[in-house]
Protein backbone atom coordinates (compact mmCIF):
# COMPACT_ATOMS: atom_id res chain seq x y z
CA UNK A 1 0.00 0.00 0.00
CA UNK A 2 1.12 3.36 -0.98
CA UNK A 3 0.02 6.69 1.05
CA UNK A 4 0.18 9.23 -1.94
CA UNK A 5 -0.85 12.54 1.14
CA UNK A 6 -1.08 15.33 -1.18
CA UNK A 7 -1.53 13.16 -4.69
CA UNK A 8 -4.14 15.31 -7.22
CA UNK A 9 -7.05 13.09 -7.74
CA UNK A 10 -8.83 13.33 -11.28
CA UNK A 11 -12.21 12.60 -12.10
CA UNK A 12 -12.01 10.56 -14.80
CA UNK A 13 -15.71 9.34 -15.60
CA UNK A 14 -19.28 11.13 -14.94
CA UNK A 15 -22.56 8.69 -15.32
CA UNK A 16 -25.97 10.58 -14.79
CA UNK A 17 -29.08 9.70 -14.31
CA UNK A 18 -31.62 12.61 -13.66
CA UNK A 19 -35.23 14.72 -14.50
CA UNK A 20 -32.67 16.29 -16.97
CA UNK A 21 -32.11 12.76 -18.60
CA UNK A 22 -30.23 9.45 -19.18
CA UNK A 23 -26.76 10.24 -19.88
CA UNK A 24 -24.34 12.94 -19.41
CA UNK A 25 -24.76 14.50 -22.86
CA UNK A 26 -28.56 14.49 -22.54
CA UNK A 27 -27.96 15.81 -19.10
CA UNK A 28 -25.75 18.69 -20.20
CA UNK A 29 -27.85 19.79 -23.04
CA UNK A 30 -30.87 20.66 -20.81
CA UNK A 31 -29.00 22.22 -17.73
CA UNK A 32 -27.72 24.37 -20.32
CA UNK A 33 -30.76 25.26 -21.83
CA UNK A 34 -32.21 26.13 -18.39
CA UNK A 35 -35.49 24.25 -19.04
CA UNK A 36 -37.00 22.87 -15.99
CA UNK A 37 -37.81 19.21 -15.02
CA UNK A 38 -41.05 19.33 -12.81
CA UNK A 39 -44.18 18.15 -13.99
CA UNK A 40 -47.49 16.28 -12.20
CA UNK A 41 -46.74 13.27 -10.99
CA UNK A 42 -49.38 10.82 -11.45
CA UNK A 43 -48.28 8.84 -7.90
CA UNK A 44 -49.21 12.10 -6.41
CA UNK A 45 -52.45 12.97 -7.59
CA UNK A 46 -54.66 13.96 -5.06
CA UNK A 47 -52.10 15.34 -2.47
CA UNK A 48 -51.22 19.22 -1.56
CA UNK A 49 -48.08 18.47 -3.65
CA UNK A 50 -48.82 17.04 -6.80
CA UNK A 51 -45.55 17.44 -8.78
CA UNK A 52 -42.34 16.28 -8.90
CA UNK A 53 -38.96 16.17 -10.74
CA UNK A 54 -38.78 12.15 -12.25
CA UNK A 55 -36.39 10.35 -14.29
CA UNK A 56 -38.11 10.16 -18.18
CA UNK A 57 -38.44 7.09 -19.56
CA UNK A 58 -36.50 4.98 -17.48
CA UNK A 59 -37.11 1.39 -18.12
CA UNK A 60 -35.03 -0.75 -15.98
CA UNK A 61 -36.18 -3.96 -17.88
CA UNK A 62 -34.21 -2.43 -20.86
CA UNK A 63 -31.55 -0.59 -18.80
CA UNK A 64 -30.51 -3.36 -16.83
CA UNK A 65 -32.39 -6.90 -17.45
CA UNK A 66 -35.36 -8.21 -16.72
CA UNK A 67 -34.20 -8.92 -13.18
CA UNK A 68 -33.36 -5.90 -12.05
CA UNK A 69 -37.15 -4.63 -11.90
CA UNK A 70 -38.14 -6.72 -9.19
CA UNK A 71 -34.86 -7.44 -7.54
CA UNK A 72 -33.57 -3.79 -6.82
CA UNK A 73 -35.07 -0.91 -6.05
CA UNK A 74 -35.35 2.35 -7.94
CA UNK A 75 -32.35 4.31 -5.92
CA UNK A 76 -30.56 1.06 -6.94
CA UNK A 77 -31.32 0.94 -10.20
CA UNK A 78 -30.64 4.65 -11.47
CA UNK A 79 -27.09 4.67 -9.80
CA UNK A 80 -26.11 1.31 -11.36
CA UNK A 81 -27.27 2.40 -15.11
CA UNK A 82 -25.43 6.19 -13.80
CA UNK A 83 -22.37 3.54 -12.84
CA UNK A 84 -22.14 1.89 -15.89
CA UNK A 85 -21.61 4.71 -18.25
CA UNK A 86 -19.06 6.85 -16.06
CA UNK A 87 -17.12 3.18 -16.11
CA UNK A 88 -17.58 3.52 -19.71
CA UNK A 89 -16.58 7.28 -20.02
CA UNK A 90 -13.60 6.39 -17.84
CA UNK A 91 -12.30 3.67 -20.30
CA UNK A 92 -12.05 0.98 -17.84
CA UNK A 93 -13.20 -2.38 -18.44
CA UNK A 94 -14.42 -4.16 -15.09
CA UNK A 95 -12.90 -7.47 -16.42
CA UNK A 96 -9.45 -6.44 -16.53
CA UNK A 97 -8.96 -3.85 -13.36
CA UNK A 98 -7.62 -4.72 -10.30
CA UNK A 99 -11.04 -5.39 -8.41
CA UNK A 100 -9.08 -5.41 -5.13
CA UNK A 101 -8.19 -1.78 -5.83
CA UNK A 102 -11.47 -0.47 -6.68
CA UNK A 103 -14.08 0.87 -4.15
CA UNK A 104 -17.04 2.16 -4.08
CA UNK A 105 -18.58 5.30 -1.89
CA UNK A 106 -22.01 6.39 -2.35
CA UNK A 107 -24.36 8.30 -0.56
CA UNK A 108 -28.13 7.81 0.04
CA UNK A 109 -30.67 8.81 2.78
CA UNK A 110 -34.12 7.14 2.41
CA UNK A 111 -32.97 3.94 1.23
CA UNK A 112 -35.89 1.96 -0.36
CA UNK A 113 -38.93 3.90 0.07
CA UNK A 114 -40.69 2.77 -2.59
CA UNK A 115 -40.01 -0.99 -1.87
CA UNK A 116 -40.61 0.15 2.05
CA UNK A 117 -44.51 1.44 1.06
CA UNK A 118 -45.28 -1.10 -1.04
CA UNK A 119 -44.85 -3.91 1.39
CA UNK A 120 -46.49 -2.12 4.32
CA UNK A 121 -49.35 -1.93 2.12
CA UNK A 122 -48.76 -5.82 1.57
CA UNK A 123 -48.43 -6.53 5.40
CA UNK A 124 -51.78 -4.00 5.52
CA UNK A 125 -53.70 -5.95 3.00
CA UNK A 126 -52.75 -9.13 2.67
CA UNK A 127 -50.65 -10.30 5.89
CA UNK A 128 -47.19 -11.05 6.52
CA UNK A 129 -47.19 -14.53 4.42
CA UNK A 130 -47.53 -11.51 1.87
CA UNK A 131 -44.36 -9.49 2.24
CA UNK A 132 -41.50 -10.24 0.30
CA UNK A 133 -38.28 -12.34 1.18
CA UNK A 134 -36.75 -9.47 -0.71
CA UNK A 135 -38.09 -6.51 1.39
CA UNK A 136 -35.03 -5.72 3.81
CA UNK A 137 -32.47 -6.11 1.06
CA UNK A 138 -34.22 -3.60 -1.39
CA UNK A 139 -35.05 -0.99 1.36
CA UNK A 140 -31.20 -1.38 3.13
CA UNK A 141 -29.48 2.37 2.37
CA UNK A 142 -26.33 0.81 1.58
CA UNK A 143 -27.63 -1.48 -1.08
CA UNK A 144 -26.37 1.46 -3.53
CA UNK A 145 -23.04 0.95 -2.97
CA UNK A 146 -23.46 -2.92 -2.35
CA UNK A 147 -25.36 -3.30 -5.67
CA UNK A 148 -23.30 -1.39 -7.60
CA UNK A 149 -20.00 -3.13 -6.55
CA UNK A 150 -21.52 -6.22 -7.95
CA UNK A 151 -22.62 -5.24 -10.59
CA UNK A 152 -19.09 -4.01 -11.52
CA UNK A 153 -17.23 -5.97 -9.42
CA UNK A 154 -15.68 -3.96 -7.20
CA UNK A 155 -14.00 -5.32 -4.22
CA UNK A 156 -12.23 -2.70 -2.57
CA UNK A 157 -13.58 -0.12 0.38
CA UNK A 158 -17.11 0.04 -0.10
CA UNK A 159 -18.94 2.71 2.02
CA UNK A 160 -22.38 4.59 1.93
CA UNK A 161 -22.87 8.12 3.44
CA UNK A 162 -26.13 9.20 4.66
CA UNK A 163 -25.78 13.02 5.24
CA UNK A 164 -29.06 14.33 3.94
CA UNK A 165 -28.51 16.59 0.82
CA UNK A 166 -24.41 16.77 1.47
CA UNK A 167 -24.37 13.01 0.93
CA UNK A 168 -23.11 13.22 -2.38
CA UNK A 169 -20.74 15.68 -2.10
CA UNK A 170 -19.24 13.91 0.83
CA UNK A 171 -19.09 10.84 -0.64
CA UNK A 172 -16.52 12.33 -3.21
CA UNK A 173 -14.50 13.92 -0.16
CA UNK A 174 -14.39 10.41 1.60
CA UNK A 175 -13.34 8.76 -2.27
CA UNK A 176 -11.01 11.63 -2.60
CA UNK A 177 -9.16 11.09 0.58
CA UNK A 178 -9.72 6.42 -0.16
CA UNK A 179 -7.31 7.53 -3.10
CA UNK A 180 -4.66 9.63 -1.17
CA UNK A 181 -4.01 7.67 1.39
CA UNK A 182 -3.16 4.77 -1.05
CA UNK A 183 -5.91 2.06 0.11
CA UNK A 184 -7.99 2.48 -3.69
CA UNK A 185 -6.35 3.19 -6.82
CA UNK A 186 -9.89 3.45 -8.19
CA UNK A 187 -13.33 4.69 -6.67
CA UNK A 188 -16.36 4.95 -7.91
CA UNK A 189 -18.03 8.01 -6.27
CA UNK A 190 -21.59 9.57 -5.82
CA UNK A 191 -24.95 9.04 -4.47
CA UNK A 192 -28.60 7.48 -5.53
CA UNK A 193 -31.92 8.65 -4.07
CA UNK A 194 -35.58 8.07 -5.25
CA UNK A 195 -38.23 8.81 -2.24
CA UNK A 196 -41.21 10.09 -4.13
CA UNK A 197 -43.30 7.92 -2.49
CA UNK A 198 -46.66 9.75 -1.05
CA UNK A 199 -45.26 9.61 2.15
CA UNK A 200 -42.23 11.26 2.12
CA UNK A 201 -43.93 14.01 -0.28
CA UNK A 202 -46.03 14.62 2.30
CA UNK A 203 -43.71 14.79 4.96
CA UNK A 204 -41.51 17.11 3.28
CA UNK A 205 -45.04 19.46 2.61
CA UNK A 206 -46.25 19.25 6.29
CA UNK A 207 -42.07 20.65 7.11
CA UNK A 208 -43.23 23.99 4.38
CA UNK A 209 -40.14 22.74 2.54
CA UNK A 210 -41.66 22.37 -0.66
CA UNK A 211 -43.42 24.60 -3.47
CA UNK A 212 -46.78 24.89 -3.06
CA UNK A 213 -46.87 25.78 -7.34
CA UNK A 214 -49.17 23.20 -8.25
CA UNK A 215 -50.96 25.08 -11.09
CA UNK A 216 -47.91 26.17 -12.61
CA UNK A 217 -44.91 23.05 -11.56
CA UNK A 218 -42.54 23.95 -14.68
CA UNK A 219 -42.17 27.17 -13.04
CA UNK A 220 -42.10 25.83 -8.92
CA UNK A 221 -38.46 25.38 -8.67
CA UNK A 222 -36.79 28.97 -8.68
CA UNK A 223 -33.62 29.44 -6.90
CA UNK A 224 -32.53 32.88 -5.53
CA UNK A 225 -35.86 34.29 -7.27
CA UNK A 226 -37.52 37.12 -4.90
CA UNK A 227 -40.96 34.35 -5.76
CA UNK A 228 -39.16 31.45 -4.28
CA UNK A 229 -41.86 29.42 -2.00
CA UNK A 230 -39.56 25.75 -1.53
CA UNK A 231 -38.03 23.21 -3.45
CA UNK A 232 -39.61 20.45 -6.10
CA UNK A 233 -38.45 16.99 -4.86
CA UNK A 234 -36.63 14.52 -7.30
CA UNK A 235 -34.60 11.56 -8.16
CA UNK A 236 -32.05 10.90 -9.59
CA UNK A 237 -28.33 9.74 -10.11
CA UNK A 238 -24.97 11.02 -9.89
CA UNK A 239 -21.73 8.93 -10.21
CA UNK A 240 -17.92 10.29 -10.86
CA UNK A 241 -14.96 7.81 -11.59
CA UNK A 242 -12.35 8.90 -9.17
CA UNK A 243 -8.53 7.96 -9.71
CA UNK A 244 -5.15 9.72 -8.77
CA UNK A 245 -4.43 12.54 -11.29
CA UNK A 246 -1.00 10.87 -12.15
CA UNK A 247 -2.71 7.43 -13.12
CA UNK A 248 -5.50 9.34 -15.00
CA UNK A 249 -3.06 10.84 -17.71
CA UNK A 250 -5.44 12.09 -20.54
CA UNK A 251 -8.06 10.42 -19.20
CA UNK A 252 -9.01 13.39 -16.54
CA UNK A 253 -11.80 15.96 -17.08
CA UNK A 254 -11.43 17.64 -14.02
CA UNK A 255 -9.65 17.58 -10.60
CA UNK A 256 -10.74 17.76 -6.83
CA UNK A 257 -8.48 19.71 -5.87
CA UNK A 258 -10.08 20.33 -2.42
CA UNK A 259 -12.85 19.72 -0.08
CA UNK A 260 -13.83 20.68 3.15
CA UNK A 261 -17.08 19.39 5.61
CA UNK A 262 -18.28 20.76 8.52
CA UNK A 263 -21.58 20.48 10.95
CA UNK A 264 -24.18 23.16 11.99
CA UNK A 265 -25.14 21.54 15.25
CA UNK A 266 -27.73 24.20 15.08
CA UNK A 267 -30.88 22.63 14.15
CA UNK A 268 -32.63 19.03 12.70
CA UNK A 269 -33.47 21.01 9.11
CA UNK A 270 -32.69 24.49 9.23
CA UNK A 271 -29.09 26.39 8.25
CA UNK A 272 -27.72 28.28 10.40
CA UNK A 273 -28.80 31.61 10.10
CA UNK A 274 -25.44 33.23 9.68
CA UNK A 275 -24.08 30.20 7.69
CA UNK A 276 -21.37 30.03 9.92
CA UNK A 277 -21.24 26.11 9.27
CA UNK A 278 -20.94 26.05 5.38
CA UNK A 279 -18.34 29.19 5.64
CA UNK A 280 -16.50 26.90 7.19
CA UNK A 281 -16.48 23.98 4.80
CA UNK A 282 -15.94 26.71 2.19
CA UNK A 283 -12.69 28.45 3.57
CA UNK A 284 -11.18 24.49 4.66
CA UNK A 285 -12.08 23.49 0.96
CA UNK A 286 -10.27 26.44 -0.79
CA UNK A 287 -7.44 26.48 2.25
CA UNK A 288 -7.29 22.85 1.32
CA UNK A 289 -7.12 23.47 -2.62
CA UNK A 290 -4.25 26.03 -2.05
CA UNK A 291 -6.83 28.33 -3.73
CA UNK A 292 -7.48 32.21 -2.67
CA UNK A 293 -11.24 33.04 -2.41
CA UNK A 294 -10.55 35.61 -4.91
CA UNK A 295 -9.68 32.99 -7.63
CA UNK A 296 -13.12 31.60 -8.09
CA UNK A 297 -14.60 31.72 -11.19
CA UNK A 298 -17.75 29.89 -10.43
CA UNK A 299 -19.73 28.38 -7.94
CA UNK A 300 -22.84 25.90 -8.45
CA UNK A 301 -24.33 26.72 -5.26
CA UNK A 302 -26.50 24.22 -3.17
CA UNK A 303 -29.82 26.42 -4.40
CA UNK A 304 -32.72 25.28 -2.98
CA UNK A 305 -35.07 27.73 -3.54
CA UNK A 306 -36.34 27.54 -0.19
CA UNK A 307 -36.26 31.01 1.45
CA UNK A 308 -34.26 30.95 4.70
CA UNK A 309 -31.23 28.91 2.36
CA UNK A 310 -30.90 30.65 -0.46
CA UNK A 311 -30.57 33.96 1.43
CA UNK A 312 -28.09 32.58 4.04
CA UNK A 313 -26.31 30.60 1.09
CA UNK A 314 -25.91 33.83 -0.64
CA UNK A 315 -24.74 36.20 1.91
CA UNK A 316 -21.94 33.33 2.73
CA UNK A 317 -20.54 33.24 -0.94
CA UNK A 318 -20.69 37.06 -0.63
CA UNK A 319 -18.37 36.81 2.36
CA UNK A 320 -16.03 34.51 1.36
CA UNK A 321 -16.08 34.91 -2.37
CA UNK A 322 -16.98 38.75 -2.95
CA UNK A 323 -18.97 39.64 -6.05
CA UNK A 324 -16.76 37.97 -8.80
CA UNK A 325 -17.75 34.57 -9.27
CA UNK A 326 -20.75 33.68 -11.18
CA UNK A 327 -23.30 31.54 -9.05
CA UNK A 328 -25.89 29.30 -10.60
CA UNK A 329 -28.32 26.78 -9.33
CA UNK A 330 -29.06 23.66 -11.26
CA UNK A 331 -31.77 22.92 -9.12
CA UNK A 332 -33.98 24.92 -11.44
CA UNK A 333 -33.45 22.97 -13.88
CA UNK A 334 -33.87 19.25 -11.61
CA UNK A 335 -35.20 19.70 -8.54
CA UNK A 336 -34.00 18.86 -5.23
CA UNK A 337 -32.76 15.16 -5.66
CA UNK A 338 -31.98 15.22 -2.14
CA UNK A 339 -28.91 13.05 -1.16
CA UNK A 340 -27.91 13.02 -4.83
CA UNK A 341 -27.77 16.51 -5.21
CA UNK A 342 -24.09 17.23 -4.22
CA UNK A 343 -22.57 14.22 -6.67
CA UNK A 344 -25.45 15.47 -9.62
CA UNK A 345 -23.93 18.84 -8.95
CA UNK A 346 -20.01 18.22 -8.92
CA UNK A 347 -20.49 16.71 -12.23
CA UNK A 348 -22.42 19.72 -13.50
CA UNK A 349 -19.43 21.95 -12.10
CA UNK A 350 -16.92 19.35 -14.13
CA UNK A 351 -18.98 19.74 -17.58
CA UNK A 352 -18.55 23.94 -17.13
CA UNK A 353 -15.22 23.26 -16.54
CA UNK A 354 -14.85 20.97 -19.54
CA UNK A 355 -17.09 23.37 -21.95
CA UNK A 356 -16.18 26.61 -20.85
CA UNK A 357 -19.73 27.51 -20.54
CA UNK A 358 -21.83 28.15 -16.54
CA UNK A 359 -25.53 27.15 -17.06
CA UNK A 360 -28.60 29.10 -16.47
CA UNK A 361 -30.45 29.61 -12.91
CA UNK A 362 -33.70 28.30 -14.23
CA UNK A 363 -37.22 30.53 -13.08
CA UNK A 364 -34.75 33.37 -12.19
CA UNK A 365 -37.03 36.16 -13.18
CA UNK A 366 -36.81 38.56 -10.19
CA UNK A 367 -33.41 38.10 -8.44
CA UNK A 368 -34.41 38.88 -4.08
CA UNK A 369 -32.71 41.87 -3.44
CA UNK A 370 -30.91 40.08 -0.08
CA UNK A 371 -29.03 38.02 -2.59
CA UNK A 372 -26.10 40.10 -3.57
CA UNK A 373 -24.38 37.87 -6.11
CA UNK A 374 -24.41 37.55 -9.56
CA UNK A 375 -26.44 35.12 -10.61
CA UNK A 376 -26.43 33.54 -14.06
CA UNK A 377 -29.57 33.57 -15.70
CA UNK A 378 -31.76 33.42 -18.59
CA UNK A 379 -29.01 31.62 -21.24
CA UNK A 380 -25.64 29.89 -20.14
CA UNK A 381 -22.44 32.21 -19.43
CA UNK A 382 -19.30 31.59 -22.14
CA UNK A 383 -16.11 31.85 -20.43
CA UNK A 384 -13.24 29.99 -18.73
CA UNK A 385 -13.68 28.11 -15.75
CA UNK A 386 -10.18 27.89 -13.61
CA UNK A 387 -11.43 27.24 -10.49
CA UNK A 388 -15.16 26.28 -9.40
CA UNK A 389 -16.97 25.46 -6.25
CA UNK A 390 -19.83 23.14 -5.35
CA UNK A 391 -21.48 24.02 -1.94
CA UNK A 392 -24.34 21.24 -0.13
CA UNK A 393 -26.00 21.63 3.07
CA UNK A 394 -28.38 19.23 4.22
CA UNK A 395 -30.95 18.22 7.02
CA UNK A 396 -28.93 17.45 10.62
CA UNK A 397 -26.67 20.82 9.84
CA UNK A 398 -24.47 18.71 7.51
CA UNK A 399 -21.69 20.94 5.19
CA UNK A 400 -19.51 20.16 2.12
CA UNK A 401 -18.13 22.15 -0.01
CA UNK A 402 -15.57 20.83 -3.08
CA UNK A 403 -13.16 23.02 -5.48
CA UNK A 404 -12.83 21.60 -8.79
CA UNK A 405 -9.77 22.53 -11.37
CA UNK A 406 -9.11 22.09 -15.30
CA UNK A 407 -7.24 18.74 -15.49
Amino acid sequence: MTHVSTADVAITGLGLVTPAGIGVEANWNRIRAGTPCAAPDPVLKGMPTDFSCRVPGFDPDELLGGFAGWQLDRFVQLAVVAAREAIADAGWDPRTWDAPRVGVVLGNSLGGAETFEEQHRALRDDGPALVSPLAVPKYLPNMVSGQVAIDCGARGANLVVASACASGAMAIGMARDLLRSGRCDVVLAGAGEAALTPTVVAGLHKMGALSKRCDAPETASRPFDAGRDGFVAAEGAGILVMERADDAGDRARALVRGYGTTCDAHHATAPDPEGAGIERALREALADAGVEPSAVDHVNAHGTATPMNDVVEARMLRRVLGERPAVTSTKGVTGHTLAAAGAIEAAYTALAIQHGEIPPTANLEHQDPEIAVDVVHGTARAGAVDVAVSTSMGFGGHNAALVLTPA
